[in-house]
Formats: structure tokens, sequence, C-alpha cells
């Protein structure tokens, strides 16, 4: 069976600190100031700047108010990824999985291989996001009580729908400009 080859920008590139525009500037700025560096993604979503600003909206949204603990959220945002086939992205949060979050190295081998989860709380939890990321937000209500058995709320789901709204943004935009790996997460590639 032959992998079907999709779509790849041919003519947008990667904007650069000398080309930006005021607007991509000020948005280079502030992930400098936070990350200590502007990921490639970032600099290919600044193509389309309502782009940039919508994922980092969202996904400082998710941070803040998702009630969710640090390694709550990356279950969230690696499940999502590897669920979207974003290699970039599971990168990404793998390293803010281990180096931020101080993930348990088992959990996060499970999250990026979709291995099992020893804790049903946690696993429940990715359970839940996978369903709600593939039936376009229609879960199932066993999952769902499932989730709520293992002390999650309502507002949980809402809140993974932040969450999948910010990794849609990125990994469908990180597929259409099949963005290089930053050095700085080539430690979690996955291949």
């Amino acid at each position: 069976m032959s992998v079907q080859q999709h779509f790849v920008f041919q003519n947008l590139e990667a904007i650069s600190d000398e080309v930006a525009g005021p607007e991509q500037a000020e948005l280079f700025g502030t992930a400098k100031a936070n990350l200590g560096l502007v990921p490639n993604m970032y600099r290919s979503m600044a193509n389309s700047p309502a782009l940039l600003r919508s994922y980092l909206k969202s996904y400082s949204e998710f941070r803040e108010n998702s009630k969710l603990s640090p390694i709550e959220q990356e279950v969230v945002f690696l499940t999502i990824s590897k669920d979207n086939g974003c290699q970039y992205c599971l990168a990404a949060h793998s390293m803010i999985a281990d180096k931020v979050a101080q993930m348990p190295a088992t959990l996060l081998s499970a999250l990026r291989s979709g291995g099992a989860i020893d804790d049903s709380k946690l696993s429940a939890l990715r359970e839940l996001t996978i369903e709600l990321n593939q039936s376009r937000g229609r879960p199932s209500e066993a999952v769902v009580a499932k989730a709520f058995a293992e002390g999650y709320e309502e507002e949980v789901v809402l809140a993974i729908l932040v969450a999948i709204s910010a990794k849609t943004l990125s990994n469908y935009s990180n597929h259409l400009f099949a963005n290089k790996l930053d050095d700085a997460f080539m430690d979690y590639s996955l291949g």
C-alpha cells in the first residue's frame, strides 16, 4: 500500500526576523521573552498573523484556565498531537512534558507510543481527549462517564475543546508547512 502525499506549501516560507512586519515582530518578541526562541512553527504560522494570534490565545487560555495540572495538560496536548499525526508537536510537547511538567518517563513513553497508561485517571483523560477529537465533539456517554468517575467535571470537556482548537491550528499548519524541528526539540524526535 502506498502512502499518499499531502499538499505542502511551496511559496510560503517561514518568516525571518529580517522580513517580519511590525505585527509579526511583536509576536516573535513575545515568543522570545516567553520561550527563549521563536519556534519554526511560529515563523510559519506568522504568514497569517491571525492564525498565530489565534493559536497563541487558545494555547494560553488552556494553560491558564483549564484547571488541569501541568501533567494533565501535557496528556491532553500529546494525545491530540499523536491523534492528528503531528510529529513536530509531539516532539515539542514531549520536551515540555519532560523538562517543564516533570512527567514520569513511563507516562511520556506511553503517550508517545499509544501504549497503556497505568494511572486510571490519566488514562480516562487520554480516552476522553481522543474521543472528543475523533468524534468532533460528539463523545460517547460511556467515555464521558468513565472520565467523570475518575473525578473530572463537565468543565474539563470544554477545556479539552480549547486544547483541540489550539492543537488543530498548530498540527494542521505544521502539516501544511512541513516545519523543520527546532534544535530545542530534537532530542524528542520520533524519527
